[in-house]
């Protein structure tokens, strides 16, 4: 896997910088133009998975690109449920037993048995939350390339037995995705030095590099994979 090259691939496309420009702009339509342009970071992925020699895609394909990225969004949704539900719970939790008009109806030793029991649960929960959130990071990635790799079948990206038996046969290459998801993540903010709207032009290259990964982290998953 050639992690550096996700960080450059995009140069030797003599109209980069036309095509990152046209992402950043889409991505300042609420919503709307997030989603775009997960799905034109999918198609990154395809070709990547294919061996396009240009995987980086032009803008001539708008429809097909939202449609691609409704069904990442449904992904990523689905794999990042159950920490949502604990995290959830959390609050819940924190709030009910926080609450002075519940504890002001309870003695004292009463209401502190439920604070430190509530703090106790809250803690918990915490902890769940943010492996299951560590985990939909992780899984997620394996899940899209699967669903790329497939037609973009948005069935194949919940075909748990092939989802995690790749991440056994290349667990390192997956590990490598999920530091790069980290280092995008540290690098893209600094686009708001650049009156703000700069974010959304390091938003946009942040996407080039990480789908880009998604689809190396794919193919050395498969090449990994014990024959059958």
């Amino acid at each position: 896997m050639e992690f550096g090259r996700a960080f450059t691939y995009i140069t030797q496309d003599p109209d980069w910088l036309k095509k990152v420009g046209i992402a950043a702009g889409v991505m300042l339509i609420p919503v709307l133009g997030w989603i775009v342009v997960g799905g034109w970071g999918l198609e990154i992925t395809r070709r990547v998975i294919q061996d396009d020699p240009n995987p980086l895609p032009d803008w001539s394909d708008f429809g097909n690109f939202a449609m691609l990225g409704i069904k990442g969004l449904v992904v990523g949704l689905v794999f990042n449920l159950p920490g949502g539900l604990v995290n959830g719970c959390q609050s819940t939790i924190t709030a009910l037993t926080s609450n002075p008009d519940i504890l002001s109806e309870l003695g004292s030793d009463a209401a502190a048995v439920l604070a430190s029991a509530g703090g106790i649960v809250a803690l918990c929960c915490g902890c769940i939350g943010i492996l299951l959130s560590l985990a939909a990071t992780f899984i997620t990635p394996v899940a899209l390339g699967n669903m790329m790799a497939n037609n973009a079948e948005l069935g194949a990206a919940f075909r748990f037995s092939e989802i995690f038996g790749m991440v056994r046969s290349a667990a390192g290459p997956y590990l490598m995705v999920l530091l790069g998801t980290l280092v995008v993540g540290f690098i893209v903010p600094f686009g708001l030095i650049a009156c703000i709207i700069g974010v959304f032009v390091t938003a946009a290259w942040g996407s080039t590099v990480l789908y880009h990964l998604y689809g190396q982290a794919y193919k050395a998953a498969k090449a990994s994979a014990p024959a059958l």
